[in-house]
């Protein structure tokens, strides 16, 4: 599900904070006031990005799933042609193979044929960049998704960072080889601790021109908050679920997300995606809880709260 905004002027009605917000303020109503911390800032895109002007794409973390036979997919339908039935109906899609293992080129050049010109794939950055990070052999991740590169497919890579990635200044200065690794790759980065939240981290972010992953996630301690704000050309959204009571406990690993969003829920991220899509030139939001097919839900669910 798309949705192409134009620079509206009318939009001033929506909450705007101009100041930069003290650390001390952060917390889990910060959303919505941080939204445009960095807007006027002046964001530069990497070289050779191809954005629409003001769009904001709506689409699920991943689209592979069993249990999405019946509730998406039709039984009949051949898992080969999943990925073609699903990217006639949304416009975007978060790919996490590529975390744990990398592509060859043939299955990757099938992933752009399979689907219209205007859709485009994030794809989760190799654990080799981003758990082990020992000997991060970036030039080998990036050569896996060359054909996505190569035909303007990709929106950006995600860099999701295990909760162990504290904010210290040995990880700091990996974010900037990782910045360095991934060259102009448009590049979000996602982070599990919430101690990596203040002003230093989103002023770093923006010097190496990442992207910071805002989640929307239970309230738990620990985890983080919903802060909406773009540090980069692309602005990036993640709606996990708000399951608490399977979010530590679960026999399976899919109970963590067996969620469905209240349009209340979601209402609440649409004044922060109005505002992540009037300070940069690409919003990406991602439902992930895809047991059964809900995250197609939330997605549907959004895209009509947006369009209101």
């Amino acid at each position: 599900m798309k949705i192409d905004q134009k620079i509206d002027q009318s939009a001033s009605h929506l909450p705007r904070t101009q100041a930069i917000v003290p650390v001390a303020e952060w917390g889990w109503d910060a959303g919505v006031r941080c939204g445009a911390r960095l807007l006027g800032r002046g964001l530069n895109i990497c070289p050779g990005t191809k954005f629409q002007v003001r769009m904001i794409k709506l689409g699920t973390s991943g689209f592979s799933y069993d249990d999405w036979i019946g509730p998406f997919y039709p039984a009949d339908l051949p898992k080969r042609d999943w990925l073609g039935y699903y990217a006639n109906r949304l416009d975007t899609v978060e790919l996490n193979v590529t975390y744990y293992r990398l592509p060859g080129l043939k299955t990757v050049q099938a992933w752009v044929e399979k689907n219209p010109p205007e859709f485009t794939f994030a794809v989760k950055a190799h654990q080799g960049l981003t758990h082990v990070r020992e000997e991060p052999d970036f030039p080998a991740f990036a050569n896996s998704i060359r054909p996505l590169i190569d035909s303007g497919k990709l929106a950006c890579v995600l860099a999701q960072f295990p909760h162990s990635f504290h904010p210290n200044a040995e990880n700091r200065a990996y974010l900037e080889r990782l910045r360095n690794g991934l060259g102009e790759l448009p590049t979000v980065v996602e982070f599990r601790d919430a101690a990596w939240v203040s002003e230093d981290t989103f002023d770093h972010l923006q010097s190496l021109e990442l992207g910071f992953c805002c989640v929307d996630e239970p309230r738990l301690k620990g985890l983080m908050p919903p802060v909406a704000l773009a540090t980069g050309p692309v602005a990036y959204v993640r709606l996990h679920g708000r399951n608490a009571a399977k979010w530590w406990t679960h026999e399976h690993a899919w109970e963590r997300y067996d969620y469905s969003y209240s349009d209340d829920e979601l209402s609440e991220w649409v004044p922060r995606i109005r505002e992540l899509d009037q300070t940069a030139p690409l919003t990406l939001v991602y439902a992930n809880n895809h047991y059964r097919g809900q995250s197609v839900q939330t997605v549907e669910q959004l895209g009509r709260l947006l369009s209101q």
